[in-house]
């Protein structure tokens, strides 16, 4: 009752003697600052309103622009030429001599401002044309050509100074529909060497009908919508790929991601919690200020940053034919998930975020609660895990009212979702089986401990190793990555070193860096606060919900059954020795996931690479078809042991076939995103066509996808080389394929994530992970002088 009590700003009843009324301070004060906090966001919100809506300009050049204006003005030269004269003639003044020089004042800085006006509006479309140009990206580094280096310089010029987050998306260009018969015929030379030459000329025919018919009636519809919306893909590709899904999303749609393997920081689970949540709450804090730097290509070129905006406060809500996304502006709490028991944790006390030692300590209560779990809740999220219809219809009905709904708002707005697994996790080379279960455990856990609707999931294991497993709709991987390096990087930078960082702790008070650890493990600093007590969710979940709880469950433990994962570390050789091979990276481990399955397979199949598009506003991912007939000549040579010259030589053509593609994505000229869009168009129009649905019903029986390291500058890994990140990696697209994520960590490391299905009888990760490891040793081999 002390804290309802406390709760309430002031009382008042009545008395025989008349009112009696009751003011409490510290509630009245709590309001207070409550307001200001909120009126502050306010006018930061609105001033990095003003700082985009201006940009590239600043509105110091307002100030120099009127400055001038004025200065001129007063030396009896008119730099309007009696603009300024007219605009004095419509401003309202007193007739004397003194308020006509105040109204001329007035009229020239009008007049300066519209100036200074034009100028940012021009700026801002001189610079979207600039971004438009993509020829950059196809030319070879050091040989770059003037147009190229002019174009640098300008946009240097005209690129803006100091830009926030979203500074530049009023300027990068949409994404260009592709011409029809481009991308018709880029599909045809795509599946060309994959098929007999019968099936392949049904297709052509197909596809010549396509473009001579019903696609140029789709394509005008196309071209239309990218008038219209900011972008034509991503929209639809948001909804039908993701949210109209049915089917579990768990393995089959979320990601995951491992911690940085070669360090570790604490055995302490509560501690090695709250030093990374924080973190996460002060990158969130980056984020909504829009602090957060811009990913710049080159330092000069910027990537789209609209899918910053649903990274925290997000949920995937269930629903009958399709799921929405529902983003809410703030959130000051996360939920815990321990030993089958849910707590809801403020994350700030008095209009602060609470600090990593205050944290340790709400975590360590939440670890020491040994309080058994309500009915139905320990496998709660099961419901996540399994069938989207079956978790919609159970929310509507169950979870629409009282203490169930109460407790489902906590989980769904929180800032994140976190998971304190009873299990360790970790990296042991005497025993690679470990790394393998890390996978498994960030990827499903056990199928009820992860909130998977939830835009990610931070798991915590018992040794104080960390993870995540990430819902996809809302973004793609690349952006988890930045958010887990920058995370990461931040408490190793502050936090590797104990004792040193114990000897800081004396010197550097900037609350915002108070990471670290101290002798025992336990978060460096002091309590400023008691922390605020974990609140305990509550349930009342009735007999026909934990039933279906409990079939969702089983759907669940099928899928994690089927689920055969493989984490290899390759550390013979990294993309230092690929360098002095002058081959691309990507494009030399793409050759060899192709060599790889030609030997488990004896055959090629269609290939899947994600690549972003993110130089086009609200840009997202397009599909590199990596197995090209030259990549496969390359491989037939190398396996059929022709001289070594020969299949330099032809990895080299396949090298640069591979990234002419790559770079065809990224610059919009992509296959799959235009040919999906008009196979969505023909279903809106009700007309059936014969050569998308071939094309689209293809499947790819190997899907990959490059983690990016080293997005941002915040660790020298070149002075550090133990603390590469372990990446991550996603569920196998098809019954019968693999789906494989590589991450080139450092000079000399590389991480692969090899998955596929128990259930298929001719797919096997770990035999896959030893025959890719023989293929880039082989290549290797290639390049030696014996």
């Amino acid at each position: 009752m002390a804290e309802a009590h406390s709760a309430v700003a002031f009382s008042f009843t009545v008395t025989p003697d008349g009112y009696d009324v009751r003011i409490n301070h510290e509630a009245l004060k709590a309001v207070w600052e409550s307001g200001v906090v909120s009126w502050k966001k306010r006018i930061g919100k609105l001033k990095n309103n003003i700082h985009n809506g201006v940009f590239p300009a600043s509105l110091y050049s307002w100030l120099i622009v009127v400055t001038i204006v004025l200065a001129v003005q007063l030396v009896s030269y008119d730099p309007s030429f009696g603009f300024i004269q007219l605009i004095h003639l419509h401003i309202p003044y007193v007739n004397s001599a003194s308020s006509s020089l105040l109204g001329l004042y007035i009229s020239t800085i009008v007049f300066g401002t519209l100036i200074w006006i034009a100028k940012f509006l021009v700026l801002k479309y001189l610079l979207k044309l600039l971004l438009s140009y993509h020829k950059w990206i196809y030319e070879v580094h050091g040989r770059t050509s003037f147009t190229t280096k002019l174009w640098f310089t300008l946009i240097k010029l005209y690129g803006g100074r100091k830009p926030l987050l979203m500074s530049y998306q009023a300027s990068i260009p949409k994404l260009p529909v592709p011409d029809l018969r481009s991308s018709v015929n880029n599909y045809l030379n795509s599946v060309q060497h994959l098929m007999p030459a019968e099936k392949y000329k049904e297709v052509e025919t197909l596809a010549d009908d396509f473009c001579k018919g019903v696609g140029k009636k789709f394509q005008r519809y196309l071209i239309l919508k990218s008038w219209w919306a900011t972008n034509y893909v991503s929209d639809w590709w948001e909804e039908y790929i993701y949210l109209r899904g049915r089917s579990p999303i768990m393995i089959n749609s979320n990601y995951y991601g491992l911690d940085a393997l070669l360090v570790h920081n604490t055995s302490v689970q509560a501690a090695r919690a709250a030093n990374l949540i924080y973190a996460m709450l002060m990158y969130r804090r980056e984020v909504d200020r829009e602090e957060l730097r811009p990913i710049l290509i080159n330092n000069v070129v910027p990537l789209c940053s609209a899918q910053y905006e649903r990274q925290f406060n997000t949920t995937r809500i269930p629903g009958i034919e399709t799921d929405k996304l529902v983003h809410f502006k703030e959130s000051n709490h996360i939920t815990v998930y321990h030993k089958g028991r849910y707590f809801k944790v403020l994350i700030k006390h008095k209009q602060r975020f609470l600090k990593p030692a205050e944290l340790e300590i709400i975590f360590q209560k939440i670890l020491d609660d040994n309080s058994a779990p309500m009915e139905g809740e320990e496998h709660l999220a099961a419901l996540t895990a399994g069938e989207r219809i079956p978790w919609a219809k159970a929310r509507q009905e169950y979870f629409n009212h009282g203490k169930n709904k109460t407790s489902l708002d906590a989980i769904e707005k929180a800032a994140f979702c976190v998971t304190f697994d009873t299990e360790p996790q970790e990296y042991d080379p005497k025993d690679p089986s470990k790394l393998d279960r890390y996978g498994k455990a960030m990827i499903h856990g056990k199928g009820y401990d992860r909130w998977f609707d939830k835009s990610f999931t931070f798991v915590v294991c018992s040794n104080g190793q960390i993870g995540f497993n990430a819902e996809h709709s809302w973004a793609d991987a690349p952006l988890m990555a930045q958010t887990w390096e920058a995370c990461q990087q931040h408490e190793l930078r502050h936090g590797a070193d104990a004792p040193v960082m114990a000897q800081l702790w004396e010197i550097a008070q900037d609350e915002q860096y108070k990471l670290g650890y101290d002798e025992k493990g336990h978060c460096l600093g002091t309590p400023e606060c008691e922390p605020p007590h974990p609140i305990r969710l509550h349930w009342e979940i009735p007999t026909p919900c934990i039933d279906v709880i409990e079939s969702s469950f089983q759907v669940a433990t099928k899928l994690m059954n089927d689920l055969d994962l493989h984490i290899m570390m390759f550390t013979e050789f990294g993309k230092g020795f690929v360098k002095t091979c002058k081959v691309s990276p990507d494009a030399f481990i793409q050759a060899a996931l192709q060599l790889t399955y030609y030997r488990m397979e004896n055959k090629f199949c269609l290939t899947y690479e994600s690549s972003m598009t993110r130089l086009f506003r609200e840009g997202r991912t397009e599909t590199v078809r990596s197995c090209t007939a030259e990549v496969c000549n390359f491989a037939l040579a190398l396996n059929e042991g022709k001289p070594k010259s020969e299949c330099i030589k032809l990895l080299n053509k396949a090298a640069e076939t591979h990234q002419k593609l790559y770079r065809d994505t990224m610059t919009g000229r992509g296959v799959d995103r235009h040919l999906f869009c008009l196979y969505v168009v023909s279903k809106y129009l009700d007309i059936e066509s014969p050569f998308l649905s071939k094309a689209l019903s293809e499947p790819w029986k190997l899907s990959t996808s490059q983690t990016p390291h080293q997005q941002t500058d915040r660790l020298d890994l070149n002075k550090y080389p133990d603390r590469i990140c372990g990446g991550g990696g996603f569920g196998p697209v098809t019954d019968d394929g693999y789906g494989v994520s590589y991450i080139i960590a450092g000079e000399d490391t590389i991480f692969f994530h090899i998955s596929c299905k128990v259930s298929c009888p001719h797919t096997d990760s770990h035999k896959f992970g030893a025959t890719l490891k023989k293929s880039l040793c082989d290549m290797r081999e290639m390049f030696s002088k014996n």
